[in-house]
């Protein structure tokens, strides 16, 4: 058995099915694990979403920042943006079991020495704080709350961590952190504008780097494997930090690495993208 990570797939369902046949993936021996982000921006979300769930358990995945925003939009909490493409999914027969599935997946996954994550993990949380909080939303997602969840988590207050926050402001600074964070202060202080979004390195004025600049500890002894950042077009990556998302939809690669052997494969998306405007989140 191996076990393949694959990038942001955004619904492209036939540039999913290429590159796994390119790796000779075998879904009855295989494990695919994926960094979120499984619908929207691509054409075929709902043969995506119905090709993942079918795996079975030889399918793993973190919540992105899209997957939340389809569960709100299905639950009645938002409605879609003139840009969302996953009205299949809503109107498909099989929606409920599809989301349902989706609602159960959780923020975070360990497996082997990887920690998997959509977006990142701030400098003030260490991996084992990381999982936990994760797991708070996990835990809500399944409780009776979650309808009150999806209606507040849009916004990007708070900016920053405060252990002692609660409620669904805590639940919103978790879930921003995990599934919409690119760039921080080395305390955590979230930026959440486009001005600078495309680059990693430090502004010196503001204090602003990429998330993975700032964890001091990033020296081997901390694996971890992100997608969401399309922007990096997965470089900047390091032995102990993989960078997944390729920015396949914006003309770029879909990404699949072997985690057994190390290998990377890529498969290019040619010359056209799936949308016409570079906004890499959704409003929340």
């Amino acid at each position: 058995m191996a076990d393949f990570v694959i990038g942001d797939i955004h619904g492209c369902f036939e540039a999913l099915r290429t590159v796994l046949k390119k790796v000779s993936f075998n879904a009855r021996r295989d494990r695919l694990i994926t960094t979120g982000d499984l619908v929207n921006r691509g054409p075929d979300s709902l043969q995506t979403l119905r090709f993942c769930y079918q795996l079975g358990s030889h399918f793993l995945t973190v919540l992105g920042n899209h997957d939340l925003h389809l569960l709100a939009v299905a639950r009645g909490a938002r409605l879609p943006s003139i840009s969302d493409k996953f009205d299949a999914i809503l109107q498909a027969p099989d929606r409920d079991k599809l989301l349902n599935w989706l609602q159960r997946q959780p923020l975070l996954i360990n497996i082997k020495q990887y920690t998997v994550v959509h977006a990142g993990i701030p400098p003030q949380w260490s991996l084992v704080q990381a999982e936990r909080h994760a797991n708070e939303i996990s835990m809500l997602l399944q409780s009776n709350q979650a309808d009150v969840f999806f209606n507040s988590m849009y916004g990007n207050n708070p900016t920053s961590w405060d252990e002692n926050f609660t409620g669904m402001k805590r639940y919103r600074a978790i879930t921003n952190y995990l599934t919409r964070m690119r760039r921080c202060k080395a305390d955590g202080s979230l930026e959440f504008s486009e001005n600078d979004a495309s680059t990693p390195y430090l502004n010196h004025t503001s204090g602003f780097a990429a998330w993975f600049t700032h964890r001091q500890n990033l020296r081997g002894n901390e694996n971890i494997i992100f997608g969401h950042w399309a922007a990096l077009k997965g470089n900047h990556g390091t032995l102990n930090l993989l960078p997944m998302d390729a920015a396949y939809v914006w003309g770029g690669k879909l990404r699949v690495v072997n985690l057994d052997n190390g290998d990377i494969y890529e498969h290019p998306a040619g010359t056209k993208s799936y949308k016409n405007d570079r906004r890499e989140h959704h409003e929340r």
